[in-house]
């Protein structure tokens, strides 16, 4: 364990947003947790942090941030076509993704390149080109803050929804995940091809693991701004559900709107064609703005404030609601 105090957060956060946490606490293992809930530090203001893809923070930080670092990968179990993996929350995502497609374990490839670390994933129920982190998650381990118990919770426990978990909702700065555990193929791939612009990307080449991972790494990084390039959070908004009558209300008017079925009652728009259609692809407010070829996301230009960004965001929020009368909700969180 390694304490600062006065620490700045600039760069642990993606949105490269200058920030000061009154104490940074870097917890090196796992058994150190169990310590720090003894010693009340979860009973003040505090913050778990761990890539810094998914946050704002609005100001300094009066309290205690958490960053765990402690990693591992771990087969835990064999059987005929799947493997069961657990990895340590500190690990990078896409440096695991990577390690399942060199080992040929299969179920996450879709997943390439998201940013941040292994234990926020489900915490987000993290998701791209059609596969979501509770379609390949067996369980999730780590302390309950209240009582300093381990705990565990399998996948039906979770509550798994669109970029949503009890994690996120009940166990919010109540939960510790320590380790996530996936179960994975090892034969008989089942290749999830059928989202944006995969299929196409793969046409003319050999559907794998490696070819799958490279394809979706290629069109993330062909639509997505790199955060050490310019400061961004990815999908800054989530894609609304909207009922069936209302999504065909909306391809009679907009016939090329991309719009997916969820269940035998909602439809998912996408997000970003909404904020599209309201001008405000490439937009600037202050330092922050609309990124030029993907209006879902929202970007640092260098010197931009928390305060220009949500201010941006509002905006961005009224205009979809008046023009389509959809709510769209910031995926991105607030903190101070």
């Amino acid at each position: 364990m390694i304490r600062y105090s006065n620490f700045e957060l600039l760069h642990y956060n993606t949105f490269k947003l200058k920030s000061t946490a009154q104490e940074f606490i870097v917890i090196e293992h796992r058994d150190e947790i169990p310590e720090l809930i003894k010693s009340g530090f979860f009973t003040r203001n505090f913050f778990i942090l761990s890539g810094g893809s998914n946050v704002i923070f609005n100001g300094d930080f009066k309290g205690a941030v958490f960053h765990p670092i402690f990693g591992g990968i771990n087969v835990e179990q064999k059987e005929d076509g799947f493997v069961e993996v657990t990895v340590g929350c500190g690990l990078i995502w896409d440096d695991f993704v990577a390690w399942t497609v060199v080992n040929n374990y299969g179920g996450l490839e879709n997943l390439s390149l998201i940013p941040g670390f292994c234990g926020s994933a489900p915490v987000q129920n993290i998701g791209a080109f059609g596969v979501e982190i509770q379609q390949r998650t067996i369980k999730v381990e780590g302390y309950d803050l209240r009582t300093g118990k381990r705990n565990l919770f399998k996948n039906s426990d979770c509550n798994f929804g669109y970029r949503n978990s009890i994690f996120k909702e009940n166990l919010k700065n109540q939960f510790f995940i320590t380790d996530v555990t996936f179960r994975l193929t090892t034969k008989n791939h089942a290749y999830n091809l059928s989202y944006g612009d995969l299929e196409k990307k793969l046409e003319d080449k050999i559907t794998n693991l490696s070819t799958i991972r490279q394809a979706v790494i290629d069109i993330r990084r062909n639509k997505l701004p790199d955060p050490q390039v310019k400061g961004n959070a990815g999908s800054f908004f989530k894609n609304p559900y909207i009922d069936f009558a209302q999504a065909e209300k909306l391809q009679k008017e907009y016939p090329e709107i991309p719009i997916y079925p969820v269940d035998e009652l909602r439809k998912k728009v996408a997000a970003g064609w909404l904020i599209e259609k309201c001008g405000y692809k490439g937009f600037q407010h202050g330092n922050a703005g609309v990124h030029d070829r993907q209006a879902l996301v929202l970007v640092n230009h260098g010197q931009a404030t928390a305060q220009e960004l949500i201010e941006l965001s509002d905006m961005i929020q009224k205009a979809v609601s008046e023009k389509f009368s959809i709510e769209i909700e910031k995926e991105v969180n607030v903190v101070g």
